[in-house]
């Protein structure tokens, strides 16, 4: 696997999520909690407070709707570069803010960029990555939701020894104010375009030129072939593309229909709430203080140091995206059971060991997740779609997720205060469904081509011989002539 391509991968993710979606998923929780924030904003009451969280995800929405709007005109490069100026601006008047409507409004412009960046960075991943390494490249934008979670818990667990002041939420927002300028410049000087996104608005020089630095390991003679059979797809795609939703939804409604569904199945595994709302599990085991913060850490520490264990075994490149995502939506199924049932029991005992053997089903969910759902549900559903469809798809499966998350994450606070443990049965249900759907209709796309995966799906395809022979086989060649 060439160093190259995979330093594309890890910076196209860097900003979004390591500081901006994963990062500000965590630290938003510690950083409102403090009593210093509270008397700042003059004690906002539980809608005010939740109405934080509810803002972001409100523009999570509209941005992707925009990428589904602009993603395609702008390019995956240049639509980046505009979400990092609005996440810049949005971050330095969170920071900045001196009243609750001022920090409302960051909180927004934030969620603005996150919205499109979570669907343009896996589209960007998938469209540089060879098929054999796809699986590490496009999984790379969920490996960093783990690192900006793990980050984010540490700072939070840090910041609790502050002195009491502004600082200890100001600065935690702060941290996320520097990755938006790095990524904009990272973006005009070292990422090159989508070689596919070029074919298609005609710039086969610099499509050849992009493809070549990106596949740099590659002998002359392979790239040349490689590129020419995806030219002559997208060539093909073109003349047969579809021009309404209606048209796309009649000949690609599987498509479209998993790649939403690998999107909820994020949210429905009830990971941000658990993410959002998990020192409130800890405070009901009796947990108080620094310990609750420190335990919160820890969670994220084991989250990041499964993802890596996943990518350093390439688990999506060997054992395949099927397995890994099915298998551990049953299993995140039966750990939540597992965790009710914990809860319950020792909750409102004095047996230490039990709760913390309850801590451990906590890290356990956490763990499995990490293993194989985080990493794969980002590529997954970016994948298995054509390349005229993919932004806008892509879009709309993110606002899927988006509405989802905001309905469950917004009934956490009252579930947990009302139903309590038993809220963890609306995921377990969930994810034994998920689970089910993922085998029965989800087909394998392990080391394929982007094209080949089209084939899969019954599309006219150009590809080339897997015999390595040389040989081509054209399905419509006259079709293509034509074009």
């Amino acid at each position: 696997m060439r160093t190259y391509t995979v330093v594309l991968g890890l910076f196209a993710g860097f900003g979004e999520y390591l500081r901006f979606y994963s990062y500000d998923t965590g630290i938003i929780t510690t950083s409102i909690a403090h009593e210093s924030f509270i008397n700042y904003m003059h004690n906002p009451n539980p809608a005010m407070t939740g109405a934080i969280v509810a803002t972001f995800i409100a523009g999570e929405i509209i941005g992707a709707v925009l990428q589904m709007a602009i993603g395609d005109r702008l390019g995956r490069r240049r639509f980046m570069q505009v979400l990092c100026i609005i996440v810049t601006i949005g971050t330095v008047v969170q920071t900045a803010a001196v009243n609750y409507a001022m920090f409302l409004v960051g909180r927004i412009l934030t969620g603005v960029a996150l919205g499109g960046l979570n669907g343009t960075v896996p589209v960007y991943n998938s469209e540089i990555a060879p098929p054999e390494h796809r699986g590490v490249i496009g999984g790379l934008a969920g490996y960093m939701i783990g690192a900006g979670t793990c980050l984010a818990n540490w700072v939070g667990y840090a910041c609790g020894f502050a002195p009491s002041g502004n600082f200890q939420w100001r600065f935690p927002l702060a941290l996320q104010i520097p990755p938006g300028p790095i990524l904009f410049a990272g973006v005009q000087f070292f990422l090159p375009e989508s070689p596919r996104w070029l074919l298609r608005q005609g710039r086969d020089e610099e499509a050849k030129a992009a493809f070549t630095k990106i596949r740099g390991e590659l002998t002359v003679e392979k790239i040349n072939s490689e590129f020419e059979t995806m030219k002559e797809q997208i060539v093909l795609e073109m003349s047969t593309q579809v021009t309404t939703f209606a048209e796309a939804w009649q000949r690609y409604r599987k498509r479209i229909l998993i790649a939403i569904t690998a999107q909820i199945i994020t949210a429905l595994s009830g990971i941000n709430v658990i993410q959002y709302y998990q020192s409130t599990l800890y405070k009901q085991l009796g947990f108080t203080g620094q310990k609750v913060l420190l335990l919160a850490a820890i969670y994220g520490t084991i989250g990041i140091t499964v993802n890596v264990l996943s990518v350093s075994l390439r688990l999506l490149d060997t054992v395949g995206r099927v397995k890994p995502l099915g298998f551990a939506s049953l299993a995140l199924s039966a750990i939540l059971i597992y965790n009710a049932i914990m809860t319950k029991i020792f909750a409102t005992s004095d047996n230490a060991v039990g709760k913390d053997f309850t801590v451990v089903g906590i890290y356990l969910y956490t763990a499995i997740y990490y293993l194989g759902i985080n990493s794969t549900t980002w590529l997954y559903g970016v994948e298995i779609l054509p390349v005229f469809l993919r932004n806008k798809v892509t879009g709309l499966a993110a606002c899927a997720h988006f509405i989802v998350n905001i309905s469950i994450t917004e009934a956490g606070p009252s579930a947990f205060a009302n139903i309590k443990q038993n809220y963890y049965y609306v995921f377990v249900a969930a994810m034994f469904v998920c689970g089910v759907i993922v085998f029965v209709f989800f087909p394998e796309t392990k080391g394929r081509t982007l094209e080949m995966i089209a084939a899969d799906f019954g599309d006219i395809v150009v590809v080339e011989n897997t015999n390595q022979d040389s040989e081509k086989i054209s399905v419509h060649d006259e079709r293509i002539e034509n074009v």
